[in-house]
């Protein structure tokens, strides 16, 4: 259902059946980790330009994993990550 980069993809995924007997399939809800539980990579300081896509391709290979930084840093906007000059973020043990 979901690629194996996906926040979702170890989400579990179970089926309901309605009073007229079709299934629906669907992923259990996906509750935020505490950011300070997840293991730690390495701290950025946000600089002019940075952008989370960025940061994110430079220190985790992908920039579609950005999830991952926004998890560890307590936040579901990823923009509020990269909106303050100097600001230090929480950069992850990659989730492979």
């Amino acid at each position: 259902m979901f690629d194996h980069t996906s926040r979702y993809y170890n989400i579990e995924s179970v089926e309901y059946t309605t009073g007229d007997g079709r299934k629906i399939a669907y992923k259990r809800r996906r509750f935020l980790p505490q950011g300070q539980e997840i293991p730690l990579f390495v701290e950025v300081t946000v600089n002019e330009g940075n952008r989370l896509d960025l940061i994110t391709s430079n220190t985790l290979g992908d920039p579609l994993q950005f999830w991952q930084i926004c998890d560890a840093n307590n936040t579901m906007n990823p923009e509020e990550l990269t909106a303050e000059l100097g600001k230090v973020i929480r950069i992850p043990m990659p989730q492979v």
